[in-house]
């Protein structure tokens, strides 16, 4: 398969002149920064950005090398989550398995069988088990998965009596559709649950403060709301068209991943409250009500799926974009790398400090080849 290297364009709102990048030439190079707004307007301050301008700090950026892989044969690896000893469990979109995955890369094993899994991933949809998360006090295995009715989490005993034993429901009614379905999960600092649920194709959902769909959520880990929450229910921030990736900085601040429609994909710092503009806009609004993002790029080069934080970076798998995307959290600046491994989804932190990466090419829009997916460990 010929791959094919797109350019990028990004941008890090703030009153210092735009840091946008476009034609992307290669492999781990930045772009050039044009000197307009990508909305036709002058670039506004957000909080949501880090200081950055047109010109890159000079500072090195890590290149990512494939140590190895981990797995193989996998089905639309969509989720991780990492055990205290360096292995993890992956979930397999289409199939509703959690399959144990060796850091040494070992044989892998399925240890769960989640029930009731409605997909149509075959078809180009985006539904199935999606994103998963152990509490980090050990005893529960959450998991976010699109069922016949909704989409919806449960939590599972952790470690498994056995693939088939029982679950609860923790949080459900999150609308589903073939596509914007969401689904990722993490755990804060503050021992709470994100999730990120999709507008389900209905934008209007987005800025409805009393739907779970088109937000980023917060529930305690038995699905109660937290009492500081901004709005006294669920949702912990608006305005997202479809966010599939959540990630935790060292810091304590959440990132997250989001599809635009026609303009702009987006890398957003997620805050309490936040609006974080869809349908009224994609990438930054200028002096809109919206939050901006920190990075953007036109949504057919890049459609950001999973996320991680590491060496002071996003990482993001790039699904049309076929590449692992990184952003500099400080200065704004993207770079493309591992273009030779078609579409990637999921990105995760390891333990170690390296990344595992996996691809996604037979969610029924890429090319399978032999062996696909998979999982790579990378290093930074």
């Amino acid at each position: 398969m010929t791959q094919v290297v797109r350019r990028s364009l990004l941008r890090a709102g703030l009153a210092a002149p735009l840091a946008a990048l476009a034609a992307c030439a290669g492999e781990g190079e930045p772009a050039p920064a044009p000197t307009s707004s990508p909305t036709g307007g002058s670039p506004s301050p957000s909080a949501a950005s880090p200081s950055a301008s047109a010109t890159p700090s000079g500072s090195p950026s890590p290149r990512p090398q494939v140590a190895g892989t981990l797995l193989t044969d996998a089905q639309v690896p969509w989720g991780i989550a990492f055990l205290p000893g360096g292995d993890a469990l992956v979930s397999m979109r289409d199939t509703g398995e959690i399959v144990l995955v060796r850091a040494g890369g070992g044989r892998s094993e399925t240890v769960r069988q989640v029930p009731g899994i409605e997909f149509n991933g075959t078809f180009g949809g985006e539904g199935g088990l999606l994103g998963i998360a152990l509490h980090p006090d050990g005893g529960w295995l959450y998991a976010y998965l699109t069922t016949s009715e909704d989409n919806r989490v449960i939590r599972m005993p952790w470690p498994a009596r056995d693939p088939d034993s029982g679950h609860e429901v923790v949080l459900e009614g999150i609308a589903k559709n073939t596509y914007h379905n969401g689904g990722a999960l993490a755990f804060g600092p503050d021992g709470m649950l994100y999730v990120s649920t999709g507008d389900a194709g209905d934008s209007s959902l987005a800025t409805d403060r009393d739907s779970l769909n088109g937000k980023i959520l917060r529930i305690s880990p038995a699905g109660g709301v937290p009492a500081d929450n901004p709005f006294g229910n669920e949702v912990w921030s608006l305005g997202h068209r479809n966010v599939e990736g959540l990630a935790f900085a060292p810091d304590g601040e959440l990132w997250a991943s989001e599809f635009g429609d026609k303009a702009f994909d987006e890398v957003n710092r997620i805050v309490r409250g936040g609006d974080y503009g869809w349908p009224a806009s994609e990438g930054s609004d200028g002096q809109g009500g919206g939050r901006d993002p920190l990075a953007q790029w036109p949504t057919d080069e890049c459609s950001p799926a999973g996320i991680a934080i590491a060496a002071g970076h996003a990482w993001l798998g790039a699904l049309q974009g076929e590449c692992l995307m990184s952003v500099d959290l400080s200065t704004g600046e993207s770079r493309r790398h591992l273009t030779d491994h078609g579409r990637i989804r999921l990105v995760a932190t390891a333990p170690d400090g390296s990344l595992w990466v996996g691809t996604s090419n037979r969610d029924g829009r890429g090319d399978p080849r032999d062996g696909d997916d998979r999982i790579l460990r990378v290093t930074l």
